[in-house]
Protein backbone atom coordinates (compact mmCIF):
# COMPACT_ATOMS: atom_id res chain seq x y z
CA UNK A 1 0.00 0.00 0.00
CA UNK A 2 1.49 3.16 -1.09
CA UNK A 3 2.55 5.62 1.73
CA UNK A 4 0.63 8.99 1.49
CA UNK A 5 1.28 11.42 4.78
CA UNK A 6 -1.54 13.96 5.40
CA UNK A 7 -2.18 17.72 3.85
CA UNK A 8 -0.77 20.24 7.32
CA UNK A 9 2.17 17.43 8.43
CA UNK A 10 5.42 19.11 7.99
CA UNK A 11 8.07 17.16 6.34
CA UNK A 12 11.77 18.09 6.36
CA UNK A 13 15.27 17.75 7.39
CA UNK A 14 17.24 17.42 10.61
CA UNK A 15 20.96 18.81 10.79
CA UNK A 16 23.33 20.42 13.38
CA UNK A 17 25.69 23.36 13.76
CA UNK A 18 28.74 21.05 14.84
CA UNK A 19 28.01 18.45 12.78
CA UNK A 20 28.06 20.30 9.29
CA UNK A 21 29.43 23.92 9.97
CA UNK A 22 33.35 23.20 9.18
CA UNK A 23 35.07 26.64 9.18
CA UNK A 24 35.97 25.81 12.73
CA UNK A 25 38.69 28.77 12.87
CA UNK A 26 36.50 31.13 11.02
CA UNK A 27 35.47 34.71 11.80
CA UNK A 28 36.92 33.94 15.40
CA UNK A 29 34.59 30.88 16.25
CA UNK A 30 36.29 29.92 19.65
CA UNK A 31 37.49 26.27 20.17
CA UNK A 32 34.95 23.76 21.70
CA UNK A 33 35.02 20.88 23.54
CA UNK A 34 35.15 18.51 20.64
CA UNK A 35 38.03 20.58 18.88
CA UNK A 36 39.96 20.02 21.88
CA UNK A 37 39.09 16.37 22.20
CA UNK A 38 40.08 16.48 18.57
CA UNK A 39 43.64 18.08 19.25
CA UNK A 40 43.81 15.94 22.27
CA UNK A 41 43.79 12.47 20.49
CA UNK A 42 42.27 12.46 16.81
CA UNK A 43 43.11 8.44 17.13
CA UNK A 44 39.79 8.38 19.09
CA UNK A 45 37.68 9.53 15.82
CA UNK A 46 36.88 6.98 12.53
CA UNK A 47 39.98 7.56 10.08
CA UNK A 48 41.17 10.36 12.32
CA UNK A 49 38.61 12.61 11.52
CA UNK A 50 38.36 15.09 14.14
CA UNK A 51 35.75 18.07 14.45
CA UNK A 52 37.01 20.69 12.17
CA UNK A 53 35.58 19.23 9.21
CA UNK A 54 31.74 19.11 9.31
CA UNK A 55 30.42 19.01 5.45
CA UNK A 56 30.69 22.12 4.63
CA UNK A 57 27.92 23.97 5.26
CA UNK A 58 29.11 27.06 6.12
CA UNK A 59 30.45 27.90 2.45
CA UNK A 60 27.83 25.82 0.78
CA UNK A 61 24.24 27.34 2.71
CA UNK A 62 22.78 28.52 -0.15
CA UNK A 63 23.48 25.49 -2.12
CA UNK A 64 21.95 23.04 0.58
CA UNK A 65 18.84 25.51 1.40
CA UNK A 66 17.74 25.28 -2.64
CA UNK A 67 18.57 21.72 -2.42
CA UNK A 68 15.76 21.28 0.54
CA UNK A 69 13.94 23.28 -1.85
CA UNK A 70 14.24 21.00 -4.96
CA UNK A 71 13.15 18.37 -2.52
CA UNK A 72 9.84 20.50 -1.83
CA UNK A 73 11.23 20.12 2.32
CA UNK A 74 9.00 22.70 3.86
CA UNK A 75 11.16 22.97 6.77
CA UNK A 76 14.71 22.41 8.57
CA UNK A 77 16.57 22.06 11.84
CA UNK A 78 19.95 23.19 12.62
CA UNK A 79 21.79 24.57 15.40
CA UNK A 80 23.55 27.74 16.50
CA UNK A 81 27.04 26.99 18.11
CA UNK A 82 27.47 28.90 21.08
CA UNK A 83 31.27 28.93 20.02
CA UNK A 84 30.17 30.97 16.81
CA UNK A 85 27.60 33.48 18.14
CA UNK A 86 29.41 34.57 21.38
CA UNK A 87 33.12 35.33 22.45
CA UNK A 88 35.13 35.16 25.54
CA UNK A 89 33.45 37.66 27.47
CA UNK A 90 30.24 36.23 26.97
CA UNK A 91 29.59 39.15 24.54
CA UNK A 92 28.21 38.73 20.51
CA UNK A 93 30.71 37.88 17.81
CA UNK A 94 29.21 40.22 15.28
CA UNK A 95 30.43 37.71 12.34
CA UNK A 96 29.01 34.79 14.02
CA UNK A 97 26.23 36.33 14.22
CA UNK A 98 26.51 37.67 10.66
CA UNK A 99 26.77 33.85 9.10
CA UNK A 100 23.61 32.64 11.28
CA UNK A 101 21.34 35.87 9.76
CA UNK A 102 22.37 34.87 6.60
CA UNK A 103 21.34 31.29 6.69
CA UNK A 104 18.04 32.73 7.64
CA UNK A 105 17.51 35.10 5.19
CA UNK A 106 18.04 32.40 2.85
CA UNK A 107 15.49 29.93 3.91
CA UNK A 108 12.73 33.01 3.82
CA UNK A 109 14.15 33.81 0.43
CA UNK A 110 13.26 29.72 -0.43
CA UNK A 111 10.15 29.56 1.40
CA UNK A 112 11.55 27.10 3.96
CA UNK A 113 10.89 26.92 7.65
CA UNK A 114 13.87 27.46 9.78
CA UNK A 115 13.91 25.65 13.49
CA UNK A 116 16.86 26.53 15.70
CA UNK A 117 18.17 24.64 18.35
CA UNK A 118 20.52 26.70 20.54
CA UNK A 119 22.96 23.27 22.13
CA UNK A 120 23.79 20.36 20.47
CA UNK A 121 26.70 18.95 22.69
CA UNK A 122 28.98 21.74 22.09
CA UNK A 123 30.08 23.30 24.72
CA UNK A 124 32.85 26.11 24.72
CA UNK A 125 35.89 24.56 25.99
CA UNK A 126 37.02 27.51 27.55
CA UNK A 127 33.63 26.68 30.19
CA UNK A 128 34.44 22.55 29.26
CA UNK A 129 37.64 23.49 31.28
CA UNK A 130 35.73 25.30 34.17
CA UNK A 131 33.23 22.47 34.78
CA UNK A 132 31.36 22.49 32.18
CA UNK A 133 27.64 21.32 33.12
CA UNK A 134 29.10 20.29 36.55
CA UNK A 135 29.35 24.03 37.27
CA UNK A 136 26.54 26.43 37.97
CA UNK A 137 28.42 29.15 36.38
CA UNK A 138 27.98 27.66 32.79
CA UNK A 139 24.40 26.95 33.47
CA UNK A 140 24.16 31.19 34.05
CA UNK A 141 26.63 31.58 31.23
CA UNK A 142 24.13 29.31 28.72
CA UNK A 143 21.06 31.77 30.18
CA UNK A 144 23.18 34.61 28.80
CA UNK A 145 23.81 33.27 25.65
CA UNK A 146 20.15 32.06 24.98
CA UNK A 147 19.04 35.64 25.74
CA UNK A 148 21.44 37.13 23.43
CA UNK A 149 20.26 34.90 20.47
CA UNK A 150 16.08 36.07 21.15
CA UNK A 151 16.92 39.17 21.22
CA UNK A 152 19.56 39.11 18.23
CA UNK A 153 17.07 36.83 15.86
CA UNK A 154 13.48 37.07 17.30
CA UNK A 155 12.36 38.41 14.50
CA UNK A 156 13.63 35.79 11.66
CA UNK A 157 13.31 33.01 13.76
CA UNK A 158 9.49 31.33 14.68
CA UNK A 159 10.55 27.88 16.43
CA UNK A 160 13.35 27.60 19.13
CA UNK A 161 15.13 24.68 20.94
CA UNK A 162 16.75 24.85 24.23
CA UNK A 163 18.70 21.62 23.94
CA UNK A 164 18.97 18.48 21.32
CA UNK A 165 18.92 15.84 23.29
CA UNK A 166 19.74 17.00 26.81
CA UNK A 167 20.43 13.04 27.93
CA UNK A 168 23.39 12.40 25.92
CA UNK A 169 26.15 14.82 27.91
CA UNK A 170 25.25 13.25 31.18
CA UNK A 171 25.20 9.24 29.38
CA UNK A 172 28.57 9.63 27.15
CA UNK A 173 30.63 11.58 29.52
CA UNK A 174 29.31 10.41 32.76
CA UNK A 175 27.59 6.96 32.65
CA UNK A 176 29.06 5.34 30.20
CA UNK A 177 32.57 7.09 29.27
CA UNK A 178 32.36 6.73 25.74
CA UNK A 179 33.32 10.24 25.17
CA UNK A 180 36.36 12.63 26.68
CA UNK A 181 37.13 12.53 29.57
CA UNK A 182 35.39 9.29 29.56
CA UNK A 183 34.36 9.19 33.15
CA UNK A 184 32.20 6.82 34.66
CA UNK A 185 30.64 8.57 37.67
CA UNK A 186 26.73 7.80 37.80
CA UNK A 187 26.30 10.96 40.53
CA UNK A 188 27.90 13.25 39.05
CA UNK A 189 25.94 12.48 35.87
CA UNK A 190 22.64 12.83 37.96
CA UNK A 191 24.19 16.17 38.49
CA UNK A 192 24.97 17.01 35.44
CA UNK A 193 21.65 16.07 34.22
CA UNK A 194 19.84 18.20 37.01
CA UNK A 195 21.98 21.45 35.67
CA UNK A 196 21.08 21.03 32.38
CA UNK A 197 17.33 20.83 33.50
CA UNK A 198 18.21 23.78 35.18
CA UNK A 199 19.73 25.66 32.09
CA UNK A 200 16.71 24.45 29.86
CA UNK A 201 14.16 26.19 32.11
CA UNK A 202 16.65 29.44 32.92
CA UNK A 203 16.69 29.79 28.50
CA UNK A 204 12.63 29.07 28.13
CA UNK A 205 12.20 31.63 30.94
CA UNK A 206 14.73 34.10 28.51
CA UNK A 207 12.67 33.33 25.81
CA UNK A 208 9.13 34.33 27.67
CA UNK A 209 11.29 37.43 28.50
CA UNK A 210 12.04 37.85 25.04
CA UNK A 211 8.48 37.79 23.79
CA UNK A 212 6.85 39.83 26.49
CA UNK A 213 9.18 42.75 25.56
CA UNK A 214 8.28 42.59 21.69
CA UNK A 215 11.98 40.97 20.35
CA UNK A 216 10.17 37.67 19.05
CA UNK A 217 7.74 36.74 16.38
CA UNK A 218 3.76 36.97 18.23
CA UNK A 219 3.50 33.29 17.29
CA UNK A 220 6.96 32.36 18.24
CA UNK A 221 7.37 28.88 20.19
CA UNK A 222 9.92 27.45 21.96
CA UNK A 223 10.29 23.69 22.59
CA UNK A 224 12.84 20.77 23.41
CA UNK A 225 13.86 17.75 21.94
CA UNK A 226 15.12 14.69 23.23
CA UNK A 227 15.49 11.18 22.67
CA UNK A 228 12.60 9.61 24.17
CA UNK A 229 13.35 6.32 23.27
CA UNK A 230 10.30 4.09 24.67
CA UNK A 231 11.56 1.41 27.50
CA UNK A 232 10.88 -2.04 27.23
CA UNK A 233 11.14 -5.19 29.16
CA UNK A 234 10.87 -8.82 28.90
CA UNK A 235 7.14 -9.79 28.27
CA UNK A 236 6.82 -12.00 31.88
CA UNK A 237 8.89 -9.68 33.58
CA UNK A 238 9.91 -9.74 37.48
CA UNK A 239 8.81 -7.03 40.13
CA UNK A 240 12.81 -6.13 39.56
CA UNK A 241 12.73 -6.29 35.66
CA UNK A 242 9.55 -3.85 36.38
CA UNK A 243 11.41 -1.02 38.50
CA UNK A 244 14.67 -1.03 36.30
CA UNK A 245 12.23 -0.18 33.94
CA UNK A 246 10.46 2.68 36.40
CA UNK A 247 14.04 4.36 37.13
CA UNK A 248 15.20 3.75 33.39
CA UNK A 249 11.89 5.55 31.91
CA UNK A 250 12.27 8.07 34.80
CA UNK A 251 15.87 9.39 34.24
CA UNK A 252 15.68 9.11 29.98
CA UNK A 253 12.31 10.16 29.77
CA UNK A 254 9.80 11.35 32.23
CA UNK A 255 12.66 13.33 34.05
CA UNK A 256 12.39 15.64 30.48
CA UNK A 257 8.79 15.36 29.79
CA UNK A 258 7.51 16.04 33.11
CA UNK A 259 10.23 19.17 33.12
CA UNK A 260 8.92 20.28 29.30
CA UNK A 261 5.38 19.91 30.62
CA UNK A 262 4.51 21.13 33.85
CA UNK A 263 7.78 22.68 35.27
CA UNK A 264 8.76 19.43 37.58
CA UNK A 265 10.86 16.72 37.75
CA UNK A 266 9.74 12.95 38.77
CA UNK A 267 9.39 12.95 42.52
CA UNK A 268 9.33 8.92 42.48
CA UNK A 269 12.88 9.37 40.56
CA UNK A 270 14.24 11.94 42.91
CA UNK A 271 13.16 9.87 45.92
CA UNK A 272 15.08 6.83 44.65
CA UNK A 273 18.16 8.91 44.09
CA UNK A 274 17.69 10.28 47.51
CA UNK A 275 17.43 6.97 49.03
CA UNK A 276 20.77 5.62 47.58
CA UNK A 277 22.74 8.44 47.98
CA UNK A 278 22.47 9.77 44.82
CA UNK A 279 20.20 13.00 44.26
CA UNK A 280 21.74 15.80 42.84
CA UNK A 281 22.54 19.33 44.49
CA UNK A 282 19.62 21.57 44.84
CA UNK A 283 19.68 25.21 45.97
CA UNK A 284 16.77 27.01 47.18
CA UNK A 285 14.74 29.05 44.86
CA UNK A 286 15.66 26.32 41.91
CA UNK A 287 11.91 25.08 42.24
CA UNK A 288 11.11 28.39 40.65
CA UNK A 289 13.41 28.20 37.58
CA UNK A 290 12.06 24.62 37.13
CA UNK A 291 8.65 25.80 37.24
CA UNK A 292 9.70 28.28 34.12
CA UNK A 293 10.48 24.58 31.81
CA UNK A 294 7.26 24.43 30.55
CA UNK A 295 7.32 24.31 26.77
CA UNK A 296 5.81 24.72 23.61
CA UNK A 297 5.82 21.67 21.71
CA UNK A 298 8.62 18.70 21.97
CA UNK A 299 10.79 17.18 19.57
CA UNK A 300 11.04 13.50 19.67
CA UNK A 301 14.46 11.75 18.16
CA UNK A 302 13.71 8.01 17.52
CA UNK A 303 16.44 5.23 16.01
CA UNK A 304 15.98 2.43 19.02
CA UNK A 305 14.12 1.66 21.41
CA UNK A 306 15.68 0.79 24.95
CA UNK A 307 15.60 -2.29 26.40
CA UNK A 308 16.41 -2.90 30.30
CA UNK A 309 15.81 -6.14 32.75
CA UNK A 310 16.94 -6.22 36.47
CA UNK A 311 20.72 -5.92 36.77
CA UNK A 312 22.77 -8.97 37.71
CA UNK A 313 25.06 -6.73 40.10
CA UNK A 314 23.50 -4.30 42.86
CA UNK A 315 26.23 -1.82 41.74
CA UNK A 316 28.08 -0.63 39.11
CA UNK A 317 32.27 -0.21 39.20
CA UNK A 318 32.26 2.93 41.45
CA UNK A 319 30.09 1.36 43.77
CA UNK A 320 27.04 3.35 42.70
CA UNK A 321 23.67 1.97 42.55
CA UNK A 322 22.86 -0.45 38.96
CA UNK A 323 19.39 0.58 38.04
CA UNK A 324 19.10 -1.35 35.21
CA UNK A 325 21.32 -3.80 32.45
CA UNK A 326 20.37 -4.62 29.36
CA UNK A 327 17.92 -7.02 27.67
CA UNK A 328 18.35 -8.39 24.18
CA UNK A 329 15.15 -9.13 22.24
CA UNK A 330 15.24 -12.15 21.14
CA UNK A 331 13.10 -11.51 17.86
CA UNK A 332 15.13 -7.88 17.34
CA UNK A 333 16.47 -6.66 13.91
CA UNK A 334 19.21 -4.41 13.53
CA UNK A 335 21.15 -2.12 11.60
CA UNK A 336 24.21 -3.62 12.20
CA UNK A 337 26.26 -0.72 11.04
CA UNK A 338 25.63 1.39 14.06
CA UNK A 339 24.21 -1.16 15.67
CA UNK A 340 21.41 -0.05 17.20
CA UNK A 341 18.01 -2.19 16.57
CA UNK A 342 15.22 -1.51 14.15
CA UNK A 343 12.05 -1.51 15.67
CA UNK A 344 9.60 1.24 13.80
CA UNK A 345 6.52 0.59 16.23
CA UNK A 346 8.29 2.18 18.93
CA UNK A 347 7.94 5.51 17.46
CA UNK A 348 4.33 4.58 17.62
CA UNK A 349 4.60 3.63 21.28
CA UNK A 350 5.62 6.89 22.07
CA UNK A 351 3.01 8.58 20.07
CA UNK A 352 0.37 6.59 22.41
CA UNK A 353 2.37 7.54 25.67
CA UNK A 354 2.03 11.47 24.96
CA UNK A 355 -1.50 10.44 24.47
CA UNK A 356 -2.71 9.21 27.18
CA UNK A 357 0.03 10.86 29.72
CA UNK A 358 0.48 14.46 28.61
CA UNK A 359 -2.41 14.92 25.99
CA UNK A 360 -2.31 18.48 25.42
CA UNK A 361 1.35 18.39 24.27
CA UNK A 362 1.74 18.18 20.55
CA UNK A 363 5.01 17.06 18.81
CA UNK A 364 6.85 15.84 16.00
CA UNK A 365 9.75 13.46 14.82
CA UNK A 366 12.39 15.90 15.03
CA UNK A 367 15.52 12.75 14.12
CA UNK A 368 14.85 9.43 12.68
CA UNK A 369 17.30 7.55 10.47
CA UNK A 370 19.37 4.89 9.03
CA UNK A 371 23.33 5.23 9.11
CA UNK A 372 25.14 2.73 7.27
CA UNK A 373 28.68 2.21 6.45
CA UNK A 374 30.53 1.60 2.98
CA UNK A 375 27.70 2.64 0.25
CA UNK A 376 29.39 3.23 -2.72
CA UNK A 377 28.90 -0.75 -2.57
CA UNK A 378 25.75 0.16 -3.37
CA UNK A 379 26.53 2.63 -6.08
CA UNK A 380 24.86 2.18 -9.97
CA UNK A 381 26.23 2.67 -13.26
CA UNK A 382 24.97 6.31 -13.33
CA UNK A 383 27.09 7.18 -9.66
CA UNK A 384 23.22 7.05 -8.04
CA UNK A 385 23.27 5.33 -4.39
CA UNK A 386 20.69 3.18 -4.32
CA UNK A 387 19.83 2.90 -1.06
CA UNK A 388 16.82 1.19 -0.84
CA UNK A 389 16.84 -0.05 2.63
CA UNK A 390 16.63 4.06 3.87
CA UNK A 391 13.53 4.43 1.64
CA UNK A 392 11.75 0.98 3.64
CA UNK A 393 13.18 2.46 6.98
CA UNK A 394 11.73 5.60 6.63
CA UNK A 395 8.50 4.27 5.07
CA UNK A 396 8.24 1.92 7.74
CA UNK A 397 8.41 4.33 10.75
CA UNK A 398 6.23 6.72 9.22
CA UNK A 399 3.87 4.70 8.40
CA UNK A 400 3.80 3.58 12.44
CA UNK A 401 3.58 7.66 13.03
CA UNK A 402 0.50 7.63 10.69
CA UNK A 403 -1.49 5.11 12.75
CA UNK A 404 -0.73 6.59 16.14
CA UNK A 405 -2.37 9.89 14.20
CA UNK A 406 -4.86 7.90 13.68
CA UNK A 407 -5.29 7.09 17.16
CA UNK A 408 -5.32 10.37 18.27
CA UNK A 409 -1.37 11.21 19.20
CA UNK A 410 -0.57 15.02 18.28
CA UNK A 411 2.09 14.61 16.52
CA UNK A 412 2.27 17.30 13.79
CA UNK A 413 5.70 16.73 11.56
CA UNK A 414 9.13 14.57 10.66
CA UNK A 415 12.12 15.75 10.14
CA UNK A 416 14.47 13.26 8.35
CA UNK A 417 18.25 13.05 10.36
CA UNK A 418 20.55 14.23 8.89
CA UNK A 419 19.15 14.89 5.31
CA UNK A 420 22.64 15.61 4.03
CA UNK A 421 25.64 13.18 5.07
CA UNK A 422 27.46 14.96 8.03
CA UNK A 423 30.07 14.38 10.34
CA UNK A 424 28.83 11.83 13.69
CA UNK A 425 30.63 12.62 16.69
CA UNK A 426 33.75 10.20 17.24
CA UNK A 427 32.15 7.70 14.18
CA UNK A 428 32.91 11.11 12.16
CA UNK A 429 32.26 9.63 8.31
CA UNK A 430 31.79 6.09 9.32
CA UNK A 431 27.94 5.73 9.05
CA UNK A 432 26.24 8.11 5.81
CA UNK A 433 22.55 8.94 7.26
CA UNK A 434 21.92 11.47 4.22
CA UNK A 435 18.85 11.19 1.15
CA UNK A 436 22.20 13.56 -0.20
CA UNK A 437 25.40 12.52 -0.46
CA UNK A 438 28.63 14.06 0.55
CA UNK A 439 31.82 13.34 -1.44
CA UNK A 440 34.50 14.05 0.11
CA UNK A 441 37.47 13.15 -2.05
CA UNK A 442 35.61 15.47 -4.53
CA UNK A 443 35.36 18.95 -2.53
CA UNK A 444 31.85 18.18 -0.74
CA UNK A 445 29.76 18.06 -3.73
CA UNK A 446 26.60 17.30 -3.52
CA UNK A 447 25.05 14.11 -5.31
CA UNK A 448 21.17 12.71 -4.82
CA UNK A 449 20.79 9.39 -3.89
CA UNK A 450 17.61 7.26 -4.51
CA UNK A 451 15.96 8.00 -1.23
CA UNK A 452 15.99 12.00 -1.87
CA UNK A 453 13.90 11.50 -5.07
CA UNK A 454 11.29 9.07 -3.17
CA UNK A 455 11.08 11.29 -0.39
CA UNK A 456 10.81 14.26 -3.10
CA UNK A 457 7.67 11.96 -4.51
CA UNK A 458 5.88 11.54 -1.42
CA UNK A 459 5.57 15.25 -0.53
CA UNK A 460 4.81 16.11 -4.31
CA UNK A 461 2.05 13.52 -3.58
CA UNK A 462 1.24 15.42 -0.30
CA UNK A 463 0.76 18.50 -1.97
CA UNK A 464 -0.80 17.33 -5.17
CA UNK A 465 2.21 18.07 -7.35
CA UNK A 466 2.62 16.86 -10.67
Amino acid sequence: MQLTIPKGFFMGAAMSGPQTEGAYKKDHRLESFWDHWSDLSVSDFYNKVGSYVGNDFYERYEEDIKLFKSLHLDSFRTSIQWTRLMDQDQKLNPEGAAFYHKVCACAKENDIELFMNLYHFDMPYYLFARGGWENREVVEAYAVYARTAFREFGKEIRYWFTFNEPIVEPDQEYRHGAWYPFLKDEKRGMQVQYHIALAHSLAVREFRKAKEEGYLLKDAQIGLINAFAPPYTKEDPTPEDLEALRMTDGIHNRWWLDLSTSGTLPGDVLETLKACGMAPEMRPGDEEILKCGRVDWLGFNYYQPTRVQAPKEKVDEAGYPKFADPYIWPERRMNVYRGWEIYPKGIYDFGMKMKREYPDMKFFISENGMGVEHEDRFRNEEGEIQDDYRIEFVQDHLEWVMKAIEEGANCVGYHYWGVIDNWSWSNAFKNRYGFIEVDLMGNYQRKLKKSAHWVKALIERRDGIG
